[in-house]
């Protein structure tokens, strides 16, 4: 027997409990919910807030103590400042070649005066750990960089093997080489033809010589550009623009819509309509991607936005399924731009910012159409690189006409990455 909504997840009761069910709404971007539930909330009790400031910031038990520094102290103190100011700060990369020959120290035994317990890694090999770490490194950076953590060798190794980070940019599966800057399939994802390629001359090229050639030209550029990202190729991998494949870009639109007040209600004014929706985009390694529009939040969504969910629910087929939000999606294929693209761009661009684009052709909701997203990868903060795509333009193409009509991008906003586990091995 299936179990009800209601059941599985019960519904706020108190006012505390409106209050914590509107800020997970408004964290996630779903403003027109969130205000009904703090509407609520506060009806029920006018100090609701306060009560949600003790539960999860309370207030420090012991405040820590401010010694009052008496005018004599400080010229007694004065001697021991100036006598550190001597001394320089050690920059991050003094400190990380500091465990250069530091060794990875076992934990410390559970109970006091018990044997230490046993570090096997400890005494690997520095090859064989290197070659641990990279396969670390190929399925998954992110755990790579965070090995970081564990102590100053592993810091060191991170920061320092440049032979991993170099097997990670020119690897299929993060890096460089799995990047396309043309286009791999057609839009629904039928084979582009493969057919040979005759030059002036009458020299015939096999579609299999080609795509050894482009393979050679992506390796070509990823070197001729490395210089450019001061020859390290840590410094390439976080800086240079790439698709990633462990997560979905997620669009969250917010926008306000007068609303027309009723004529038997007595208003001050017309009510107002928050409108909430959400844009998804998922890429693949073979050159495909999925696009979604849904008002569906994105924790109904990510773990159903795979190629079987869009084939299962193709025409609205299986309509009782979780997975029912991808009878929206939309099939289609993606490209990042390259130099050759914007030879003609005015002013011209270097080869190493011409990258940047990123360019998406999808099958439109009605057949006749086809749409053509062109997008921008960023980074959306210091530390986080090539998790944002900013939109540039988006138009449609009607196939019948030949004619391309552009849509207005008033309320949409940035796409932003969303790391999903469950992608790792899917992509």
């Amino acid at each position: 027997m299936v179990k009800s909504d209601a059941l599985e997840k019960p519904g706020p009761i108190s006012a505390l409990d409106h209050f914590e069910e509107a800020a997970k709404k408004e964290a996630i971007g779903n403003l027109g919910e969130s205000l009904k539930l703090y509407r609520k909330a506060f009806r029920m009790d006018d100090r609701v807030d306060l009560q949600y400031r003790k539960k999860h910031f309370p207030a420090s038990a012991v405040k820590a103590a401010t010694p009052s520094t008496k005018p004599a102290d400080v010229g007694a103190a004065a001697p021991a400042h100036n006598a550190k100011t001597g001394s320089q700060p050690q920059t991050f990369k003094d400190l990380v070649a500091s465990f250069s020959g530091l060794s990875i120290e076992p934990a410390g035994p559970p109970v006091e005066g018990d044997p230490a317990p046993p570090c096997p890694i400890a005494d690997v090999p520095q090859e064989i750990l290197s070659h641990i770490l990279t396969d670390v490194a190929i399925d998954d950076v992110g755990d790579f960089a965070r090995l970081s953590r564990v102590c100053k060798r592993f810091a060191y190794m991170v920061a320092s093997e440049n032979q991993i980070w170099r097997r990670v940019c020119l690897g299929r599966e993060t890096g460089f080489a799995g990047m396309h800057y043309g286009w791999q399939t057609g839009i629904q994802w039928e084979p582009l033809n493969g057919d040979d390629e005759i030059s002036d001359d009458g020299t015939v090229t096999t579609a299999a010589a080609l795509a050894r050639r482009r393979e050679a030209d992506k390796l070509a550029a990823t070197m001729a550009l490395f210089p450019a990202y001061a020859s390290s190729w840590q410094h390439m991998f976080r800086h240079r623009p790439l698709v990633r494949f462990n997560g979905c870009y997620i669009s969250t639109v917010n926008y306000i819509r007068a609303g027309q007040a009723s004529a038997n209600a007595v208003t001050w004014g017309s009510p107002v309509h928050i409108i909430t929706y959400y844009r998804y985009l998922r890429f693949f390694r073979d050159g495909t991607v999925i696009s979604l529009l849904t008002t569906s939040e994105p924790g109904d969504v990510v773990h159903h936005l795979t190629k079987e969910a869009l084939a299962l629910h193709q025409g609205g087929a299986v309509a009782h399924l979780p997975s029912i939000v991808m009878v929206d999606g939309l099939r289609g294929r993606w490209r990042l731009t390259s130099a050759d693209d914007e030879a003609e761009a005015e002013p011209p661009v270097s080869a190493k910012d011409a990258e940047a684009g990123l360019v998406i052709e999808t099958e439109g909701v009605i057949d006749k159409y086809t749409y053509r997203m062109d997008l921008s990868v960023r980074s959306a903060g210091k530390g986080a690189r090539n998790t944002k795509v900013v939109w540039k333009g988006f138009y449609s193409h009607n196939k019948l006409t030949d004619d391309w009509a552009e849509f207005g991008l008033k309320n949409d906003k940035a796409f932003f990455f969303s790391r999903v586990r469950g992608y790792r091995a899917g992509a």
